[in-house]
């Protein structure tokens, strides 16, 4: 994912492991996944302002953070987590590794995560393209998820694999929700013949099959701000992103990342602290160009920058228990139909 990693100078760093670390009583122990990102004055100002320091723990990605949670919920690794989304959410409840209800701060935001966690920030996994490779080409832009099965699109598209990338995971589920079940994987059959890229990540695809960055494919499993990525990064900042999302019905999903209290946790009031920061308009400004997601508390100003990353219109979604009691069968058979 086009997030940068933290490098934190004041803050202590623990890589988590599968035992409870001792910790300190002015401790706050913090699960993040690897994408985690915020200005190091902000995080610094939230421990002298509260009297707590901060033990962030990367867990990984986030499926393999909260697997970190459930294994160790018994001797818990951490008081509070960020980064479990509505992809996981019937799954972290399930396991009951969280608290069953946060108290959700006043005032509307833009997504909902339900009870045990306060949504923190949103955004969308969909297909970006290389304007420069697609106008070379000659082809005009594909108007359907369908029309990526025709000839003139053989070879263009790039994925990540669901089984292992939570982007690609996300895109799965978007064409699952937008053409149904059977309809997706006879589209995954199709653009299996039609020369889709698979490969283990979203750094792979993106950095070095992407054609944007040297690769074959003009077409990559991304994000929506990836593109304002792109111009935050340039050197000679452009006036328009060398690349663009293109929203097709079925390949949009929106990802919800929310926060939560680690189940019987004994820094609740510190954990509830860390709840109310995140939320806080500093935070929700900060993140979009450190964490390159949208804020989840309305009326939050959107940095000028994000104006070449616009939300999409529309997108697709599933319940989340629907994405708990069916995901694994679903990776089982696309692993099944596009690499067998």
């Amino acid at each position: 994912m086009n997030r940068r990693l933290f490098v934190l100078a004041t803050i202590t760093l623990a890589v988590s492991g599968l035992s409870a670390p001792s910790h300190a009583a002015d401790e706050l122990r913090v699960m993040v996944h690897s994408s985690f990102s915020l200005p190091k004055p902000l995080l610094a100002q939230f421990e002298a302002q509260n009297g707590i320091k901060l033990v962030l723990i990367k867990g990984g990605d986030a499926g393999e953070m909260l697997n970190k949670l459930i294994l160790t919920r018994a001797q818990p690794v951490a008081d509070v987590v960020y980064g479990i989304d509505n992809t996981l959410q019937a799954k972290a409840l399930a396991a009951g590794v969280l608290e069953p209800s946060l108290p959700q701060a006043a005032g509307t935001v833009d997504a909902q995560l339900g009870d045990a966690l306060a949504a923190v920030d949103h955004g969308f996994v969909n297909l970006n393209y290389d304007r420069a490779a697609v106008a070379k080409s000659g082809t005009p832009l594909p108007k359907t998820l369908q029309d990526l099965t025709l000839p003139a699109y053989k070879g263009w598209l790039v994925v990540p694999n669901p089984a292992t990338s939570s982007p690609g995971y996300a895109f799965l589920l978007a064409t699952i929700a937008g053409l149904g079940e059977e309809k997706a994987f006879a589209w995954w059959a199709q653009m299996r013949s039609n020369g889709l890229k698979v490969v283990k990540g979203w750094s792979e695809a993106y950095y070095t099959e992407f054609s944007r960055n040297k690769g074959s494919y003009p077409l990559v499993v991304s994000y929506a701000t990836s593109p304002a990525a792109e111009v935050f990064y340039a050197k000679d900042q452009p006036a328009e992103s060398p690349t663009a999302s293109l929203n097709l019905a079925g390949g949009v999903f929106r990802q919800v990342e929310g926060v939560g209290l680690i189940k019987g946790t004994a820094q609740k009031a510190a954990a509830l602290k860390w709840v109310d920061f995140l939320r806080s308009a500093p935070v929700q400004e900060a993140l979009q160009t450190s964490m390159w997601m949208y804020p989840a508390v309305a009326k939050t100003p959107l940095a000028p920058v994000m104006r070449h990353g616009a939300a999409p219109a529309a997108f697709e979604s599933l319940p989340p228990q629907v994405i708990a009691d069916k995901g694994a069968s679903w990776v089982a058979r696309w692993t099944q139909v596009v690499l067998k």
